[in-house]
């Protein structure tokens, strides 16, 4: 080739590399100033600056960004839709790598076209090829209507919901809901891990306001439909409800710390200046001597584990039972707890449900388990019964059961009737070690109830039946103390409850990451739910 020939080549490939540049200039937020501005005048964040939030400086790559809408004739001949409405690619947080997709809702309302959606897909596929988490920030309508309103596109569906159904237990799954997030990003999250909105800012559902006017004639806001005071505090599809979009990115951030990136991968255990035999004065009175009080588990909790390290998994929904990461001698580890402040630690759908999807979590990703147990049994009545309770409290029996990350459970005060096994008490499911505070209790059912359905024509038939009864009562309490259930050996021991962190930190470093497996040469398991 002449010097001639090589300039003129040279010259070509400068001028396709400034026109790519000039068109991939163009897709960015500093080429659509409008559309950056209509979004900050919401408040919110455009696609690419969550993801430069939520990213270690300057370390996202986008993969996508040229790609353009399909457009037919008729409706969406001019069709304009930058990236196809999302933005994809890898980034590290906290310098690990993590597969990342964002929703740009400045594009036709955050409508994913079906070049997008291959984007989406790939995205998902790569997570679980190259064993990474996944990170999506959503906000939009889902499908885009202009697409999907023809069955050249939409008949064939697509495997979105395949690949993330994949990806579970293998690559944490990480979601936040920026903004209005009825039907499609509401179903994604529900093979999420975690799910994080923003109060005042973020929608889910399966079907937004102008849906459900047209299809039911029902009159209701968006925020009443759908909004964090119902999806996070009362119905738990979200797992925490934070002020602001960087909360939520932080949110996301620290779920990521207590996991690995895949399940093959160890866990990421930090160094700690938290002594192993830090003891704490305050937990000896913490256990009300009325066992009617009620006593805040958080606290104790805190108290026992590495300080700051706790992060909470849905605080406000099922408050009756608390689940909760941190770390034990910066270990980390899954504690599910029952909260005597919220039904007095009673087991009920919610929090059976609650702690099952914890504990399946846990153990997927290798988190030990700790149970603290303070359970007067579960929900009963006409009301337990319309809820499902008897089948969806077997949920919580089947991931015990299913589980085989280390497991320590610890009975605090009440241990009764089917609430204590399904908390993992004694060794209802091969427990690595069964403590006892002192303070425990341990019975197959309340005393009172025990005497009033077992004993009735004992103390009915007595002179004095008021006093029978109650003596009744009083040689039955005197039976349920930890010390008789540790004669008995139904724990390994009574600890000091100073003691606990000791206990607990010693036991994790003296087992292996996973119990044997068990299990018969089976397909798959069958849960109840």
């Amino acid at each position: 080739m002449s010097t001639r020939d090589e300039d003129s080549y040279d010259s070509n490939g400068r001028a396709l590399l400034q026109e790519i540049e000039a068109a991939r200039a163009a897709v960015m937020d500093a080429g659509r100033p409008d559309a950056v501005e209509r979004q900050h005048k919401h408040g919110k964040y455009t696609a690419r600056e969550r993801i430069a939030k939520i990213s270690d400086s300057d370390s996202f790559m986008e993969a996508g960004s040229l790609v353009e809408p399909i457009r037919d004739t008729g409706f969406n001949e001019n069709l304009v839709a930058p990236a196809d409405g999302v933005i994809t690619g890898s980034s590290l947080i906290d310098g690990r790598p993590v597969k990342m997709l964002s929703h740009d809702y400045t594009v036709l309302g955050g409508s994913t076209g079906k070049h997008g959606s291959s984007k989406a897909n790939r995205t998902i596929k790569l997570a679980a090829e190259h064993g990474q988490p996944l990170v999506a920030l959503l906000e939009g309508g889902g499908h885009r209507i202009q697409d999907g309103q023809d069955s050249r596109h939409f008949a064939g569906a697509g495997p979105v919901f395949q690949l993330l159904a994949r990806n579970s237990g293998w690559v944490p799954m990480a979601m936040a809901m920026l903004g209005q997030g009825f039907a499609g990003p509401t179903n994604y999250t529900a093979m999420a891990d975690f799910v994080v909105m923003v109060r005042g800012g973020s929608t889910m559902g399966m079907a937004g306001p102008a849906l459900v006017k047209a299809g039911l004639g029902e009159d209701i806001s968006k925020e009443d439909l759908g909004g964090a005071a119902k999806q996070a505090d009362r119905y738990g599809l979200a797992d925490l409800a934070v002020g602001s979009e960087d909360e939520a990115m932080e949110a996301i951030r620290r779920f990521l710390s207590y996991l690995p990136s895949n399940a093959q991968q160890p866990l990421p255990i930090i160094a700690t200046d938290d002594p192993v035999n830090r003891a704490e004065k305050a937990l000896l009175d913490i256990i009300p001597a009325n066992p009617r009080k009620y006593y805040d588990v958080r606290k104790v909790i805190e108290m026992i584990v590495d300080k700051g390290s706790v992060f909470e998994k849905k605080p406000t929904y099922a408050r009756n039972m608390v689940t909760a990461f941190a770390r034990l001698n910066g270990r980390p580890v899954g504690i599910f707890a029952n909260q005597a402040r919220h039904l007095a630690g009673m087991l009920d759908v919610k929090a059976c449900e609650k702690a099952s999807h914890f504990i399946a979590l846990c153990d997927a990703y290798g988190l030990p388990l700790v149970s603290l147990i303070d359970v007067p049994g579960f929900a009963i009545g006409s009301e337990a019964e319309k809820s499902g309770l008897g089948r969806r409290s077997g949920r919580l029996m089947f991931e015990l059961g299913q589980a085989r990350v280390p497991f320590v459970s610890i009975v605090l005060r009440k241990g009764y009737g089917g609430g204590y096994y399904a908390m993992g008490g004694g060794q209802a499911f091969e427990a690595d070690a069964a403590f006892a505070w002192p303070t425990a209790e341990i019975c197959a059912m309340s005393v009172e109830g025990s005497v009033d359905v077992a004993y009735r024509r004992d103390f009915e038939s007595a002179e004095d039946p008021a006093a029978r009864r109650q003596e009744l009562i009083d040689i039955f309490k005197s039976q349920l103390g930890a010390q008789r259930a540790a004669e008995g050996f139904g724990v390994d021991e009574i600890i000091d409850p100073r003691q606990t962190r000791a206990y607990l930190c010693n036991t994790f470093d003296r087992c292996p990451p996973r119990r044997p497996d068990k299990h018969p040469p089976r397909i798959r398991p069958i849960s109840p739910i």
